[in-house]
Protein backbone atom coordinates (compact mmCIF):
# COMPACT_ATOMS: atom_id res chain seq x y z
CA UNK A 1 0.00 0.00 0.00
CA UNK A 2 1.40 3.38 -0.98
CA UNK A 3 2.33 5.53 1.99
CA UNK A 4 3.88 9.02 1.71
CA UNK A 5 7.56 9.00 2.63
CA UNK A 6 7.54 12.65 3.64
CA UNK A 7 4.92 15.07 4.85
CA UNK A 8 3.39 17.30 2.16
CA UNK A 9 3.99 20.99 2.81
CA UNK A 10 1.13 23.47 3.26
CA UNK A 11 2.15 25.21 0.06
CA UNK A 12 1.98 22.02 -2.01
CA UNK A 13 -1.43 21.17 -0.56
CA UNK A 14 -2.78 24.67 -1.28
CA UNK A 15 -1.41 24.68 -4.82
CA UNK A 16 -3.22 21.41 -5.49
CA UNK A 17 -6.51 22.78 -4.16
CA UNK A 18 -6.21 26.15 -5.93
CA UNK A 19 -8.54 25.04 -8.74
CA UNK A 20 -11.36 23.95 -6.40
CA UNK A 21 -13.04 27.33 -6.56
CA UNK A 22 -16.73 28.06 -6.81
CA UNK A 23 -18.12 29.15 -10.17
CA UNK A 24 -20.88 31.62 -10.95
CA UNK A 25 -24.16 30.00 -12.03
CA UNK A 26 -24.86 30.01 -15.76
CA UNK A 27 -27.94 32.05 -16.59
CA UNK A 28 -29.96 32.38 -19.78
CA UNK A 29 -32.57 34.90 -20.86
CA UNK A 30 -36.23 33.95 -20.72
CA UNK A 31 -37.67 34.18 -24.25
CA UNK A 32 -40.96 35.60 -22.91
CA UNK A 33 -39.95 38.32 -20.43
CA UNK A 34 -36.14 38.46 -21.03
CA UNK A 35 -35.29 37.98 -17.34
CA UNK A 36 -32.23 35.94 -16.35
CA UNK A 37 -33.20 32.35 -15.48
CA UNK A 38 -31.27 29.17 -14.69
CA UNK A 39 -31.39 26.85 -17.73
CA UNK A 40 -34.10 24.11 -17.80
CA UNK A 41 -36.12 25.85 -15.06
CA UNK A 42 -39.50 27.60 -15.05
CA UNK A 43 -39.10 31.38 -15.16
CA UNK A 44 -40.00 32.70 -11.69
CA UNK A 45 -41.00 36.06 -13.18
CA UNK A 46 -43.52 35.03 -15.86
CA UNK A 47 -44.05 31.30 -15.16
CA UNK A 48 -43.24 30.13 -18.71
CA UNK A 49 -41.15 27.11 -19.70
CA UNK A 50 -40.46 26.01 -23.29
CA UNK A 51 -42.87 28.57 -24.73
CA UNK A 52 -45.92 27.64 -22.66
CA UNK A 53 -47.22 28.65 -19.26
CA UNK A 54 -46.19 26.09 -16.65
CA UNK A 55 -47.02 28.01 -13.48
CA UNK A 56 -49.55 30.78 -12.94
CA UNK A 57 -47.79 34.16 -12.94
CA UNK A 58 -47.85 36.27 -9.80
Amino acid sequence: MGVPKRRSSKQRKRQRRAHWKIEAPELTKCPQCHELVAPHRVCPDCGYYKGREAVAAK
